[in-house]
């Protein structure tokens, strides 16, 4: 039998009166509980309020597709709270070692709130703070989630160029072997001060060429001129330095010229060597480029985190865009099309520029996730009573008339179970709001438009 004085030893008792602390164990059945054994399942309709007496007890199960486990001690009150719209259990409910529990069933909270309304109002207040936290853990969860689709990206697009870079510096090395040995070869030939002229003057103008690769036609066309070319010198071997000299676009004439100034064997030397500086000045153009883009993921990301900044700055709206799309590549480039839209004018909010690069994220995540990834992203600028609007729209199928009534409510989701967690939008509004601005929704078929709203910064600030 439960005592009055038990329940007056935990803080939700304390001071109440007895009577009503009496009136509350009447209505209520005690619940003695073996090790392992469930007191509540995952799913069962949300019927009673529980308090934990003693032994240890655990809450555990799936809460918006992560797995949840919560301890729960002697004092403690578990189950449906007052005022609460909880249909059904989120989770299961066993205990750990032998334990008693007192139930008091949701069908007497009317009257629990006219008897005991102290302990109601302590009731309420627990529950709210709950709800905080349960918001607060999904959104951690929710910003980790989308860290985790950040970061799975860009590994993508940094091990491209890196990979990239790899290669080129391993054909580097065997090239400058080619190139050694070519010149060593033709350190040993007698040449004409004009002869040596020759070679380097042909050497410089093709590895100085800047010029876009011919079309695949034109390469297959050059590279048999260029093979017949050595053919009839008998050179019958060269036909893979004809295929790369042919690939830069060298013409068959420019080679010819050096069959009319030196001998076979020296000609042949001198075409290994140009060949080889012609493919070093390729590869280090590449590794160049790949240590580029590289280079502008890392800045991208720093600028996107707004890394070794002040919190709270005036923001380049139309570069915080840029850098996300940047970030997000990985998501665009397979299918989905961009058009720009920016008013040419400076675009600076006084704000908190990491987390508005996270609203141009769930935006554009959305909207290349209503096109199933291939469609036309719209991102558009522009000023309108002292705002700055950014525009994210897309040409998917459209929002419903139902679901554009709830896409703003915490954990609202059409994705599968698993694959969103429903605070995407919620996000977006909240840091909205938090730098006083507004989110407008306009959807059609094929035109969804987000319009988010921010007031820009003052003259001087």
């Amino acid at each position: 039998m439960v005592e009055v004085a038990q329940l007056l030893r935990f803080s939700i008792f304390e001071n109440l009166p007895e009577d009503q602390i009496a009136w509350f164990v009447g209505q209520s059945q005690e619940l003695e509980l073996k090790p392992e054994e469930i007191y509540v399942h995952q799913g069962d309709p949300a019927e009673a309020m529980f308090i934990v007496l003693d032994g240890q007890l655990e809450i555990k199960g799936e809460l918006a597709g992560g797995l949840v486990t919560f301890p729960v001690q002697p004092g403690e009150v578990t189950g449906v709270l007052p005022f609460s719209r909880m249909k059904q259990f989120p989770l299961t409910g066993r205990a750990l070692t032998s334990s008693r529990l007192l139930r008091f069933p949701a069908a007497q909270f009317p009257a629990l709130v006219q008897k005991m309304p102290e302990l109601t109002s302590r009731l309420v207040a627990m529950m709210s703070d709950r709800v905080r936290e349960a918001t607060r853990m999904e959104q951690q969860r929710d910003r980790l989630v989308g860290l985790g689709k950040l970061s799975a990206g860009l590994a993508h697009e940094l091990n491209n160029p890196a990979s990239a870079a790899k290669r080129a510096a391993a054909q580097l090395r065997d090239t400058l072997k080619r190139i050694k040995d070519a010149s060593l070869e033709l350190g040993r030939k007698e040449l004409t001060p004009t002869q040596k002229a020759e070679i380097e003057k042909l050497e410089s103008s093709f590895t100085q060429r800047d010029e876009p690769p011919p079309d695949a036609l034109t390469i297959s066309d050059l590279e048999d001129e260029i093979d017949s070319l050595l053919r009839s010198h008998a050179q019958n071997d060269l036909w893979k330095l004809a295929a790369e000299l042919a690939q830069r676009g060298i013409q068959s004439s420019a080679i010819e010229s050096l069959f009319a100034t030196l001998d076979a064997g020296t000609a042949r030397a001198a075409l290994v060597r140009i060949s080889a500086s012609l493919e070093i000045a390729s590869l280090l153009k590449e590794i160049e480029n790949s240590a580029s883009r590289i280079s502008d993921l890392v800045r991208a990301i720093k600028e996107y985190t707004f890394m070794d900044q002040a919190p709270v700055q005036n923001v380049d709206i139309v570069k915080s865009l840029e850098t996300t799309l940047t970030i997000m590549n990985h998501k665009l480039k397979h299918g989905v099309t961009v058009q720009r839209d920016y008013q040419p004018l400076p675009q600076l909010v006084n704000s908190f520029g990491s987390e508005l690069n996270q609203v141009w994220t769930n935006l554009i995540d959305n909207a290349i996730d209503a096109m199933n990834g291939k469609g036309e992203l719209r991102v558009r600028t522009y000023r309108e009573d002292g705002c700055v609007v950014v525009e994210i729209g897309d040409n998917g199928p459209g929002i419903s008339k139902e679901i554009m009534a709830h896409i703003f409510e915490p954990f609202f989701t059409t994705k599968a179970v698993g694959a969103g967690t429903g605070l995407g939008l919620d996000t977006v509004q909240r840091i909205v709001k938090k730098h006083r601005g507004n989110v407008q929704v306009h959807s059609e078929p094929g035109n969804t438009r987000f319009q988010v709203y921010l007031p820009l910064a003052e003259r001087g600030t």
